[in-house]
């Protein structure tokens, strides 16, 4: 298939733009020296230039969604009192700790100088400083002395991949990660911008979570960081709203089959709980944006805003777990959030040691939230918890690599050969066994009156609510040492900065656990998915003469759903059945879908099981009760 590519707007397409934005009253005239498309592009920029002083934003940005098919977003950027020669940027990685250089998507990068008294320059290519910066630097001279200046900034950028974690623009719909998509001035992101969406097809909705601007379609924020904070949903969606805790929540779906009772009733659950954790709603509303499949864009994942999340799953079920992990990010990650991380450095890796905190404490709150509020059940929650150990314990990788050392190499996870077992341990996997270890210490070290909850609510008081950010793992364990009334220096030694092996019976018998092993011959799905960019999984290797590879399955093959479900959930179906069973996949394969179903294979291994222990003491008795419950005495 030959994509069609619209290499840049055509005199006739200026043309228009400019007609559309001719009302607004603007007392300056574009430079008679110009002829021709250089005309049409000036006429635009003042009648664009214009608007941006009476949006009362600083930087306004249009973006057009014309002729969706062609994946090309047309955006035009226009900033007043542009220093001679300022230079623009677009991020290098947004979204997903990798980076993704979203400059080679940009095409066609043109600007053009102007001022209040004499009009507009020519309009100039773009001198190029780097792989992600831009300047206009030939109109500098002619510029120097001719008091404040206009610049305006004309680009595309080609954008079709699914959600949560990229940008899409297709005849279905469109889905905007703006940092993926916006240039900015690294100089001037704390000040006010506006965001215009033009040429929206007819019957198209546009939502965001931000205040409306002055325009159709348009939204305002106090900064740029703070728009590209706010994905963009613009389709024939679906939307309902209801209100919790004191805040009001949106909610925009883009599904073929979905149940908006049981979504909501989900997610009443999931946030009426959360907020009650947390004390309370940091905001005064909310956005939920759901892609649910079953079709090729539904490859599952989460992606956590200030305000709203984005979440694309194959299932109910998968949604409503992916959102209770998502919407704790409001606080922990978002608000709590470690020093490391700020300011946001758009154009190259930030490490942090803390992600075993923000994401994997976050993972355990997320299966804290589904069991608490009655959507998973007891037996499940303990299952979870000893998948979790299963998996852990089955990558060597624990031996040498840490929990900390794991936060850091995030930015190595796009590379095949560092996730496997022998390599890396996942910051999620091991954070959120962290997590329950540690609520079990906090609970037994102060006969069940405190818990990890309130270490995340001191966390929110002394940093989130005070503007603060806490200092990596040695700001989570000075707040968790406040809270328990005893040191913790031996714990985050051995088990967050070291590698020795977390002794889960001594945990678990503090709640009246035990941690039992079923060895013996485990399920073997004979191949190995990997999430790719922007959160597709894809077939990465295929064990030879496997019933996988019997059936079919090929490398590359794109992974659109397990069992007719989500595919977070495969490996727990792995876990709940034996070598034999059939195990149904969905793939999309050269523009089409496939049924592939196969027996799944064995292989000699581990399979941990948490129990309850048949005579508790009282003390573990009331600390089991008060993990399942979220409850202190």
């Amino acid at each position: 298939m030959i994509r069609a590519r619209v290499r840049r707007l055509s005199s006739r397409s200026r043309e228009r733009l400019a007609e559309r934005h001719a009302s607004v009253d603007c007392h300056r005239e574009p430079s008679r020296v110009l002829a021709g498309g250089a005309r049409d592009l000036v006429l635009l920029f003042f009648a664009f230039a214009c608007t941006v002083q009476t949006a009362s934003g600083t930087i306004k940005y249009k973006i057009s969604l014309e002729h969706p098919e062609h994946h090309l977003l047309h955006v035009t950027m226009a900033v007043t009192q542009a220093s001679p020669g300022e230079a623009v940027r677009i991020p290098a990685w947004n979204a997903l700790y990798q980076v993704r250089d979203f400059a080679h998507r940009v095409q066609d990068v043109e600007g053009a100088w102007a001022t209040q008294t004499l009009g507009a320059g020519r309009w100039l290519p773009a001198h190029k400083l780097d792989k992600q910066t831009w300047e206009f630097g030939e109109a500098r001279e002619a510029i120097m002395s001719l008091g404040p200046r206009d610049l305006i900034v004309s680009y595309a950028v080609e954008w079709d991949d699914p959600g949560p974690f990229n940008s899409q623009l297709n005849s279905h719909h469109a889905f905007l990660n703006l940092a993926e998509i916006l240039m900015y001035l690294p100089n001037r992101r704390a000040e006010d911008v506006v965001v215009a969406f033009d040429g929206v097809p007819d019957g198209w909705q546009v939502l965001a979570e931000l205040p409306a601007g002055q325009e159709p379609n348009s939204f305002t924020a106090p900064s740029y960081d703070a728009l590209v904070d706010a994905p963009v949903e613009a389709g024939k969606f679906e939307q309902f709203a209801f209100d919790s805790g004191g805040a009001h929540f949106r909610v925009v779906v883009d599904a073929k089959e979905w149940n908006k009772a049981q979504l909501e009733d989900s997610l009443r659950r999931i946030t009426a709980y959360e907020l009650k954790v947390m004390g309370g709603a940091p905001f005064q509303q909310y956005t939920f944006f759901f892609h649910i499949g079953p079709f090729p864009e539904a490859g599952g994942g989460g992606m956590e805003h200030a305000n709203c999340t984005a979440i694309s799953s194959g299932s109910m079920e998968g949604a409503a777990a992916v959102a209770a992990h998502e919407f704790f990010h409001l606080w922990n990650v978002k608000r709590i959030r470690p020093q490391s991380l700020e300011p946001v450095d758009y154009t190259k890796e930030q490490y942090t040691r803390a992600l075993w905190f923000a994401e994997g404490v976050t993972s355990a709150y997320g299966s804290y939230t589904l069991e608490r509020s009655g959507l998973w059940s007891q037996a499940e929650f303990y299952g979870d918890l000893a998948g979790q150990i299963t998996e852990l314990q089955s990558r060597p990788a624990r031996k040498w690599q840490s929990a900390e050392e794991s936060s850091l190499d995030a930015w190595l996870e796009k590379y095949d050969g560092y996730r496997v077992p022998e390599r890396s341990v996942s910051y999620y996997n091991k954070g959120q066994l962290l997590g329950v270890t540690l609520d079990l210490a906090i609970r037994d070290s102060t006969d069940n009156h405190k818990s990890l909850d309130d270490v995340l609510r001191r966390m929110n008081v002394e940093y989130a609510q005070a503007g603060k950010f806490y200092n990596d793992s040695e700001g989570v364990r000075a707040v968790v040492e406040e809270v328990a009334g005893r040191s913790f220096e031996d714990f985050f030694r051995r088990y967050v900065s070291g590698t020795d092996e977390i002794p889960y019976d001594k945990f678990l018998a503090f709640a009246g656990l035990e941690l039992k092993t079923d060895a013996g011959r485990a399920p073997e799905l004979g191949f190995q998915p990997r999430v790719a960019a922007g959160g597709v999984v894809r077939v990465a290797s295929i064990a030879p003469g496997s019933p996988a590879e019997a059936a079919g399955l090929r490398l590359g093959d794109i992974l659109v759903s397990v069992n007719g479900g989500s595919l977070a959930g495969f490996r727990r179906w792995l876990r709940e059945h034996a070598p034999g069973d059939t195990i149904r996949v969905r793939v999309r394969r050269d523009d089409r879908e496939l049924d592939i179903a196969y027996a799944v294979g064995a292989a000699e291994g581990v399979r941990y099981v948490v129990a309850e222990s048949p005579h508790p003491s009282d003390k573990q008795r009331r600390i089991r009760d008060g993990l399942l419950h979220g409850a202190t005495d």
